[in-house]
């Protein structure tokens, strides 16, 4: 590829302990792993940039073809072949040669945690915003359980204002459904909303009782935003670690059955029939999810459903060795539900790819599996890691592509990214030829958490537009090659 400027010199299985940052490069495309460190060095919409000859695909308009791109103060005013000729000799454009690249809608992210305000120590909003910069994203959503709990207008104000101080991938908070996310009082869901909440969840707590549930419903229904449940039935999950199943046994790990999920999923949907409210599922993981949430589909119920990139990949063999970075919520399932999701995801039952982005830090991790906390980070990992399914269980480029933007951002209610004259500018650029490993990467975000440090990545994202705006950039030629 080529950067110049005018007047300018499949089912993966993982043991072993949890990964750490690697110490240098590898010599799989190593000396390219050194971006911008900091979106903040180009915060501003370019005055004029022009892709040439790049394969654009966006699924939303059937496009898949290779063009020209034009960028002027943050809009697309040109796509097409041969649709820069006439603008890139000018005299302040900046030309980025698109051979071998591709261009699409910059992907939106339903569901991350980064941690501020409580837990800086783990993320902080600038540090994750740079990790979804990095990763494509130019939306991300972030859940409630902060420190304190996102359950009132002046913490979704909080956030906001550190994300609009960052000026970089655009945050849109989450708010609890319940104060404290203790199941009992409705938060105040109308001055939330007007504060700028596009959904609300008690992320990692289920609302377990069903009347509350329902006035959770009816209550979101008024401002047409969903309700998102974290599926489980504590009473069946006491003290769980991991899936229930032979691995559990072997490893003499209390179970986490498959039914916890299902029961609370069957019972919202049937509270989402009855109160016509929009109900999405968190993070499923069990084939009898999918099956609940495909008959509710096929009903007419306005029910959706998103899935992780891990729960996606890994089962729970992963966790053989006692593997901390392996332990999330949901956990990892068997080989069955594996498959089951990612056939729901092809044929479009589960609707998104959310990353559930949890960053931790050694002091929750490097501990006995049992006090461990549970996630994994996700957003600079997540293309690269998914992008090799492709072929895989029905599962194609556009509806990956799909999955990971404009169907999340239908879902919470904001415009999709798209390619189209006119439209704003947010794409992602992505050189699907990269090969090399998470441990080469230079990581945004602050924590470490993953068990995929040795996985090979299959693309690298080397530019993402956010709101017109670039921000993170591996081709500038301020970025160390």
């Amino acid at each position: 590829m080529r950067v110049t400027r005018r007047n300018e010199s499949r089912i993966v299985e993982i043991g072993g302990p949890a990964g750490r940052r690697g110490g240098g490069p590898s010599g799989l495309d190593a000396g390219l792993l050194r971006p911008v460190l900091s979106p903040a060095a180009v915060p501003s919409a370019p005055a004029l940039l022009v892709i040439r000859g790049v394969r654009a695909i966006d699924p939303t308009r059937a496009l898949d073809a290779t063009v020209d791109v034009t960028i002027e103060g943050g809009i697309i005013t040109r796509i097409g072949p041969g649709a820069a000729a006439a603008v890139a000799s000018a005299e302040h454009a900046r030309v980025i040669d698109g051979a071998g690249l591709w261009a699409v809608p910059a992907f939106v992210d339903m569901h991350a945690h980064l941690r501020e305000p409580g837990q800086e120590y783990k993320e902080e909003i600038s540090s994750g915003l740079n990790a979804a910069a990095a990763g494509g994203y130019a939306h991300v959503c972030v859940m409630p359980n902060t420190k304190p709990i996102n359950d009132t207008r002046a913490v979704t104000e909080l956030m906001l204002r550190r994300a609009e101080e960052h000026d970089g991938t655009q945050l849109h908070p989450i708010a609890a459904i319940t104060m404290g996310s203790k199941g009992k009082d409705l938060t105040e869901m109308a001055e939330l909303r007007d504060a700028g909440i596009v959904g609300v969840s008690d992320d990692g707590v289920c609302v377990m009782n069903s009347a509350v549930m329902r006035r959770a419903l009816e209550y979101a229904k008024n401002f047409d935003i969903p309700v998102i449940q974290h599926a489980e039935d504590h009473d069946l999950t006491a003290g769980a670690e991991m899936h229930e199943g032979n691995v559990s046994a072997r490893l003499g790990l209390r179970g986490w059955p498959r039914v916890a999920e299902d029961v609370i999923i069957a019972r919202d949907i049937l509270l989402t029939e009855y109160t016509r409210a929009r109900y999405h599922a968190a993070h499923v993981s069990t084939l009898g999810a999918v099956r609940i949430i495909a008959e509710a589909k096929s009903r007419g119920i306005d029910a959706t459903a998103e899935v992780t990139p891990h729960h996606l990949l890994l089962t729970d063999a992963a966790v053989i060795g006692y593997d901390t970075g392996c332990k999330v919520n949901p956990p990892l399932r068997e080989p069955e539900d594996v498959e089951a999701l990612r056939r729901a995801l092809a044929n479009g039952t589960i609707d998104a790819i959310a990353t559930d982005h949890a960053p931790h830090s050694p002091l929750e991790k490097d501990c006995e599996f049992s006090e461990a906390s549970p996630g994994m980070i996700g957003l600079e990992l997540c293309f690269g890691l998914l992008l090799g399914l492709v072929g895989e269980s029905g599962i194609t480029l556009p509806r990956l592509l799909e999955a990971l933007s404009s169907r999340p951002a239908r879902i919470i209610g904001i415009e999709p990214p798209t390619l189209k004259e006119g439209a704003r500018a947010e794409l992602t650029l992505v050189d699907p030829g990269a090969r090399y490993r998470v441990e080469d990467m230079i990581l945004r975000s602050k924590s470490r958490n993953t068990p995929f440090m040795k996985h090979e990545m299959t693309a690298r994202i080397v530019m993402t537009l956010s709101r017109g705006k670039i921000v993170f950039d591996a081709l500038s030629a301020g970025a160390a090659q």
